[in-house]
């Protein structure tokens, strides 16, 4: 009688240890998947995007800068530089993270191809990084008493057009600049970029 219920006993608990097992087997299958969601790196950013850098802020800022929401036809200011190359201002725009963009056209009137490698200013350390660029461009608050240069990712590049081929006679290129922003209070500002007159800007927005 104690053999058979000693082999009935085994038995159950033989049932009992195998359920438990193919239950934590199934447990164990569920966990790797959730864990594999978790520790996804691309599900975790999709969800819950992380805080950009500096050097993204930048990138985001110039990819957007130069948009096709600048109306042509409106001509803010206007600057004359050498041997008939105009610049004409279409938008000078404060930004809510900080910016002020500039935006326009560079014109050559002349009747020959016309060099653009002035543009990027002489600043050490600026150029070899941002060649055929207007890199060179500066805001100049007179009030107070402040130079404003392009702003520069983390990487010493400029927000600003770059690569602008040598301007064939009658050609114009589209340009933008992005600068740190002067206090609110300042509305007016004067720019300056090699090769142009300095002419005075209205900050809008």
């Amino acid at each position: 009688m104690s053999i058979r219920r000693t082999t009935k006993s085994r038995r159950v608990v033989a049932a009992v240890s195998l359920t438990a097992a193919l239950a934590l087997a199934v447990t164990g299958c569920g966990a790797d998947d959730g864990g594999g969601k978790t520790k996804d790196a691309g599900s975790e950013s999709s969800s819950t995007p992380s805080k950009p850098s500096d050097g993204d802020k930048g990138a985001k800022q110039e990819d957007t800068a130069a948009g096709d929401n600048v109306d042509p036809n409106v001509k803010l200011a206007e600057a004359r530089g050498q041997n008939g190359v105009t610049l004409i201002i279409n938008q000078v725009k404060r930004d809510s993270g900080g910016f002020v963009t500039v935006q326009g056209e560079i014109k050559n009137g002349s009747d020959t191809n016309q060099p653009t490698g002035g543009w990027a200013g002489t600043e050490a350390g600026i150029v070899p990084q941002n060649p055929n660029s207007v890199a060179g461009a500066a805001l100049i608050d007179k009030v107070g008493k402040k130079r404003y240069y392009v702003l520069r990712d983390t990487e010493n590049r400029c927000l600003c057009t770059t690569g602008i081929l040598p301007l064939q006679p009658g050609k114009s290129t589209s340009v933008f600049m992005q600068f740190p922003a002067p206090p609110t209070s300042t509305t007016e500002v004067d720019f300056t970029l090699p090769t142009f007159a300095t002419t005075s800007l209205k900050i809008s927005g």
